[in-house]
């Protein structure tokens, strides 16, 4: 018997919008999750009754042709509450001709962050942020981070080792 091409090409197209919806689904969940981070013993200071959030994200592999060619951008993430509840979504950068993440400006306060980390996916973070501190992320894949400062805290690592950021204190 002789199926009429409409019903294939139908078929086909459910098959397909079946596929792009599970994966949208599933693209943002995150299967690591790291110990809470929060800012280091000699963290950077900041005016203000508020902290300071740095996610240095993986960087954005796709092209943005509107920029420098020699600029790297990192990914967006999303900044969510302790009970789960979606607080922004965050354009991760500045536009300058800095690498540099955009800053965020949090109360103080424990937070859950969902970013994507070099080689690993989507990752969710626990973080602490304190009053006039910064907290720095680092899920790019090149922290540069001197042994004095590392040897000086208890650090958050991925699972090859590299360090994220500074253990949160309880």
């Amino acid at each position: 018997m002789l199926i009429p091409y409409d019903v294939k090409l139908y078929h086909v197209f459910v098959l397909l919008s079946g596929i792009a919806f599970l994966e949208g689904c599933a693209s943002f969940q995150s299967g690591l999750v790291l110990d809470p981070v929060g800012p280091a013993p000699n963290a950077s200071r900041v005016p203000g009754s508020n902290g300071v959030l740095m996610v240095f994200s993986a960087f954005d592999p796709h092209g943005h042709f509107n920029g420098s060619l020699y600029r790297r951008y990192h990914t967006d993430y999303k900044i969510f509450s302790q009970d789960g509840a979606l607080l922004q979504v965050i354009h991760n950068d500045i536009a300058g001709v800095m690498d540099d993440p955009k800053p965020v400006e949090l109360q103080a306060g424990r937070y859950r962050i969902v970013a994507r980390a070099n080689g690993y996916g989507w990752v969710t973070v626990p973080v602490l942020i304190t009053a006039h501190c910064v907290t720095t992320i680092h899920l790019e894949g090149g922290a540069s981070w001197s042994k004095d400062r590392v040897l000086a805290g208890d650090s958050v690592r991925l699972p090859d080792g590299r360090i994220a950021g500074w253990r949160a204190n309880q």
